[in-house]
């Protein structure tokens, strides 16, 4: 061989859009059933609350999971604020507390049982508890 190259065939087999390979669809199975990523963009998806970026990393740094059934009370909480005219609105679910743009349907911020008694929320014009 002359150390030429053959530019007429990739060196690397494409990846096609929507593949998975064998190695990769084994990593992202969970034996527990869907991750909290995956309930919260399914959530999303359905045209239910999103969460902002600040509210995600708070999720994560406190180790707050939500299941589906949370999800969907905290949905219903967003929408029963909607109906009366709320715009921010602090959302207190068992020992976590959201703050919630109601017009935006975003969690702007979670807040575990804990850090709870420590706060003052401001900037709300209702409050939902469930």
């Amino acid at each position: 061989m002359t150390g030429k190259v053959n530019l007429q065939q990739p060196l690397t087999t494409p990846i096609q859009p929507g593949k998975q390979t064998a190695q990769s669809s084994k990593a992202q199975q969970q034996p527990n059933g869907p991750s909290f990523s995956e309930v919260l963009q399914r959530n999303i998806d359905t045209g239910g609350v999103q969460f902002s970026q600040h509210a995600q990393q708070r999720l994560t740094r406190r180790s707050i999971d939500l299941s589906p059934q949370q999800l969907a009370q905290l949905n219903q909480a967003v929408e029963k604020a909607a109906q009366k005219g709320a715009k921010e609105s602090l959302v207190l679910m068992n020992d976590v507390a959201f703050i919630v743009s109601v017009k935006n349907r975003t969690v702007v911020t979670a807040v575990d049982g804990h850090n709870v008694k420590e706060n003052v929320f401001t900037n709300i014009d209702s409050a939902v508890i469930i």
